[in-house]
């Protein structure tokens, strides 16, 4: 008993000096400060399990279909991906380099994606990231779509299709 009366005040004043911490100030959200090991593994713990808790459904269109990946290279570029993601042959704008954590290399972590996965991330957003909510800023689900099928096209894009894919006019 005395054993879990110690355990119990032990979480209590864990608790008061974590929230002393946090709420007095003391942690430092600057993107310039790079988290400890501990916060970065529970932060991509928790994104990871959200997502693949709450992504789910299939995709309403191929996405091998060359028509639509070069639809989804469009849309990826006019909708800004391009802007901290980059591209073939483009590389992410200044700015991106100063979000913490850093943009993802698309060809890398979409590769062993789930297509409803990236749909999801694109659709929702991340809080903390940057990464922002294109369902929320009125970008069609089916342009979403379009989007993953480019994503996970990505490692085979080649810069001369990226490029002429997204020129204006580009078929």
């Amino acid at each position: 008993m005395r054993l879990l009366a110690l355990i119990g005040a032990l979480a209590i004043v864990v608790a008061i000096a974590a929230g002393a911490f946090f709420l007095g100030g003391f942690f430092n959200v600057a993107a310039t400060e790079e988290d400890n090991a501990i916060v970065k593994w529970g932060l991509i713990r928790v994104r990871t399990a959200s997502i693949d808790r709450h992504a789910s459904g299939t995709p309403p269109l191929k996405l091998d279909d060359q028509a639509i990946i070069r639809d989804g290279a469009r849309a990826f570029a006019r909708v800004g991906c391009v802007n901290c993601h980059g591209a073939p042959g483009v590389e992410w704008a200044k700015f991106s380099e100063g979000l913490n954590p850093d943009p993802p290399d698309l060809k890398e972590t979409a590769a062993g994606a789930a297509p409803a996965n990236i749909f999801w991330v694109v659709k929702n957003g991340i809080r903390m990231t940057g990464m922002p909510s294109f369902g929320k800023a009125g970008v069609a689900d089916n342009e979403i779509w379009q989007i993953v099928a480019f994503v996970k096209a990505l490692p085979k894009v080649s810069e001369a299709d990226y490029k002429s894919w997204t020129a204006a006019g580009g078929q």
